[in-house]
C-alpha cells in the first residue's frame, strides 16, 4: 500500500470477535495460534474476554497478542490456524487494532459498538475512548476500514449533532469535555477555598491532580477556553470569579512584613526568621510573600530572601552612582556599598546577574543598565 506517512500505526495487540469453526477443537484462553490478516502472518496468544474456553461453532470477544507487529484496521477480516498441527480453526473481524488496557469491570460496551454499530457509532465510540488525549480525523482514517469521504461525513455529523467537539484538529467527545469541566471547576473551587491568598493553581500542580500524563494535560488545556467559569493567566489557572481578598489581619501582616524587611537595611531577616517573628506557619508566610511579590510590594532574591520594592530601587540607585565613576566593581566594593555582609551581598549579586543588571567577568562585575 502507498499511504501518507503516519497514516497507519503498527500494533502488537488486536481486539476482535472470534468465530470458531464447528469442526474445530475447543480454543482455550491463552492458547497460541497462527494469525493471518491481509498479507501479514505471525504467532499470537489469544486471550478470551468472558470465558476460559471457546466451544466449536461458538463466538466471543477476545484479544490477540501478536509476536510481531502488523498493520490492521477496524473492520479487517482475519483467520486463525492451530499452532500445531497447522489447520484452520476460525476467524473473525478486527474490532480494535489499538485496544486500551481492559479490566473485567470495564465491560465490553466499546467492542459491541465496534461490531454492531454504524460507521458513525464506531467513530463516536473511538473518540470517546481516547478521553482527554483526544484524536484527529487523520488518526481515525488510519484506524477504521472505510471510504475517506464517508469517514469525513460521519465525523462532521457527530460534530453537527454536538456529540463531538473540535478544537483545532483535536476531536473530543462531549461527555469527556463535560467531565473535565466539572472536575476542573470543583477542584478550583476547593483550591481557592483552601488557599485564599494564592492567585490560582500553577499548571504543573494541576497536571498532577487532573491528568495522568503530559500529553493528556496538554490536550486538556485546549479545552479551558471553552469553559466559561475558568481562565488562564500565564501559568496560573483560576476561576474567573475568584480574586484574592485580604482580611484586615492579612493587610496588617503585609505592613509588618515590609517593616521588618526594611528595619535592618540590606541585612533583612530570612524567611525562617520572618516566620518566627510573625509567628506564622511557613505555608501562610510563603503565600503572603508570593502575593506581595506579585503585587510589586516585594522583590524575591531567592527562596529565603526578599526585599521591599523601595529597598530594591535603592540598591539600583546606589549601583548607578557607583558605576558613574567606575567601570567595574568587586564583591567587597558591593558589600561596602550596601553596608551589608558577604552572606547577603552574594545572593544580591547573583540576583542582579540573573536580571541582567550586572554581568560577572571573573571576580568583577560590569553594569548592564543604561
Amino acid at each position: 500500500m502507498v499511504v501518507p506517512p503516519g497514516r497507519f500505526l503498527p500494533t502488537r495487540a488486536i481486539d476482535a470477535n472470534i468465530d470458531l469453526l464447528a469442526g474445530a477443537t475447543p480454543l482455550k484462553s491463552r492458547s497460541r495460534v497462527h494469525f493471518y490478516c491481509g498479507t501479514a502472518e505471525t504467532i499470537a496468544r489469544v486471550v478470551l474476554y468472558d470465558r476460559e474456553e471457546l466451544a466449536p461453532g461458538d463466538s466471543c470477544f477476545g484479544q490477540f497478542r501478536l509476536q510481531e507487529p502488523i498493520i490492521a484496521l477496524s473492520g479487517d477480516r482475519y483467520i486463525i490456524r492451530r499452532f500445531s498441527p497447522l489447520e484452520t480453526i476460525g476467524g473473525g473481524e478486527v474490532l480494535d487494532p489499538h485496544p486500551v488496557k481492559r479490566k473485567r469491570k470495564d465491560g465490553i460496551e466499546d467492542l459491541i459498538a465496534f461490531q454492531q454499530g454504524s460507521l458513525r457509532d464506531k467513530i463516536e465510540m473511538f473518540i470517546r475512548r481516547t478521553a482527554l488525549a483526544s484524536t484527529t480525523l487523520s488518526r481515525i482514517e488510519g484506524w477504521i476500514q472505510g471510504n475517506l469521504p464517508d469517514i469525513q461525513s460521519a465525523t462532521d455529523q457527530l460534530i453537527g449533532r454536538g456529540l463531538i467537539i473540535r478544537v483545532g484538529d483535536a476531536l473530543f467527545h462531549t461527555t469527556v469535555v463535560d467531565g473535565f469541566r466539572n472536575r476542573l471547576v470543583d477542584f478550583l473551587t476547593m483550591y481557592h477555598r483552601d488557599n485564599p491568598l494564592k492567585p490560582g493553581v500553577p499548571k504543573e500542580e494541576l497536571k498532577a491532580r487532573l491528568t495522568r500524563d503530559s500529553l493528556g494535560f496538554e490536550k486538556a488545556m485546549l479545552l479551558v477556553p471553552l469553559i466559561a467559569e475558568v481562565t488562564i493567566d500565564q501559568e496560573i489557572v483560576r476561576l474567573k470569579t475568584f480574586s484574592v481578598s485580604l482580611s484586615s489581619a492579612e493587610s496588617s501582616l503585609r505592613l509588618r512584613i515590609a517593616s521588618l524587611l526594611e528595619q535592618e537595611g540590606f541585612q533583612p531577616p530570612l524567611k525562617p526568621e520572618l516566620a518566627e517573628k510573625l509567628r506564622l506557619p511557613d505555608k501562610e508566610l510563603t503565600d503572603l510573600l508570593k502575593l506581595m511579590t506579585k503585587d510589586g510590594e516585594l522583590v524575591r532574591i531567592n527562596d529565603a530572601l526578599y526585599v521591599t520594592r523601595r529597598q530594591h530601587d535603592d540598591m539600583i540607585s546606589r549601583l548607578r552612582s557607583f558605576y558613574a565613576e567606575k567601570t567595574e566593581m568587586t564583591m567587597a566594593e558591593f558589600r561596602d556599598l550596601l553596608s551589608t555582609s558577604r552572606k547577603f551581598a552574594l545572593p544580591f549579586l547573583e540576583h542582579l546577574d540573573s536580571q541582567r543588571v550586572t554581568l560577572r567577568i571573573g571576580d568583577v562585575r560590569k553594569f548592564m543598565l543604561k
